[in-house]
């Protein structure tokens, strides 16, 4: 089991930039970034896999974002850039073993999540 602890939200302007963190109790997991806008379903936004480091981004965010995680394999960040009114969300860190490439995008891959961490584009 591991823990998820989200950090880094806030308010900032469009085409501004917010770096989010997430620390993990352990390594050895598929990681991603989901967020969910109010009255919208969860959508994916980016994941890193395990083994390895592939990543995967959806296209909204595309060029803009940047998942990446640390060399211990416990924290994972998201780096977004250019931020757009449509970015502003609750953004919920996820993790999970066993997760394959085809199903990286769906949040049933995902056993463990944090808690949310706000980010509010807004002028």
């Amino acid at each position: 089991q591991v823990q998820l602890v989200e950090s880094g939200g806030g308010l900032v302007q469009p085409g501004g930039s917010l770096r989010l963190s997430c620390a993990a109790t352990s390594s050895g997991y598929s990681m991603a970034w989901f967020r969910q806008a109010p009255g919208k379903d969860r959508e994916f936004v980016a994941a890193i896999k395990w083994p390895g480091s592939s990543t995967y981004y959806a296209d909204s965010v595309k060029g803009r974002f940047i998942i990446s995680r640390d060399s211990a394999k416990t924290t994972l960040s998201l780096q977004m850039n250019n931020l757009e009114f449509e970015d502003t969300a609750v953004y919920y860190c996820a993790a999970g073993r066993g997760v394959i490439t085809s199903s990286i995008w769906t949040d049933r891959s995902y056993a463990y999540w944090g808690q949310g961490t706000q980010v509010t584009v807004s002028s």
